[in-house]
């Protein structure tokens, strides 16, 4: 059995996000989407990391290989401690690429078992960031394109509060 982890800070999941796990889904038998902290983004964040736990078991409610957790802690840790042996990352851009090959490198070097495979975006989601639907959200552009339903609700509710 073939284990994958798809990390992110996922503030919020946008249909680029989906588009790589549900991809991820067909390739292994089993995907985990894991809540990461990014400490360069700790007081930044749209959601707290339960909000986005929720939002991404809502959003992968239909593929039955996926689940989803939360960890505060290195990634290489995370992928021994479950027994997982590859790591999916999506790509938007060469810019992308600098920093996730560097990722890569550091989490083989920490932990040997662990492959990362990159998968590159379909070309509707090369411009998509959770930066940037947070952003038009704000603005109250229309979102509804560039994030799952669950998502598109809570938002809303989330701007509303504001």
């Amino acid at each position: 059995m073939i284990k994958a982890i798809c990390p992110g800070s996922f503030d919020p999941i946008t249909n680029g996000h989906l588009d790589i796990i549900e991809r991820a889904a067909h390739l292994f038998d089993e995907v985990v989407v894991v809540v990461m902290t990014n400490y360069s983004k700790v007081g930044k964040y749209f959601f707290t990391e339960e909000q986005r736990v929720e939002l991404i078991k809502k959003s992968i409610a239909h593929l039955e290989n996926v689940k989803v957790d939360a960890y505060d802690g290195l990634l290489a840790d995370y992928a021994k401690f479950n027994n997982i042996q590859v790591v999916v990352k999506g790509l938007r851009a060469l810019s992308d690429f600098d920093n996730e090959f560097q990722q890569a490198l550091s989490n083989s070097k920490l932990n040997a078992e662990l492959d990362t495979i990159f998968i590159a975006t379909r070309a509707e989601n090369m411009f998509l960031s959770s930066s940037l639907v947070r952003q038009l959200g704000e603005y109250g552009a229309d979102i509804s394109a560039f994030v799952p339903a669950p998502v598109l609700r809570e938002i809303s509710e989330h701007l509303r509060k504001d």
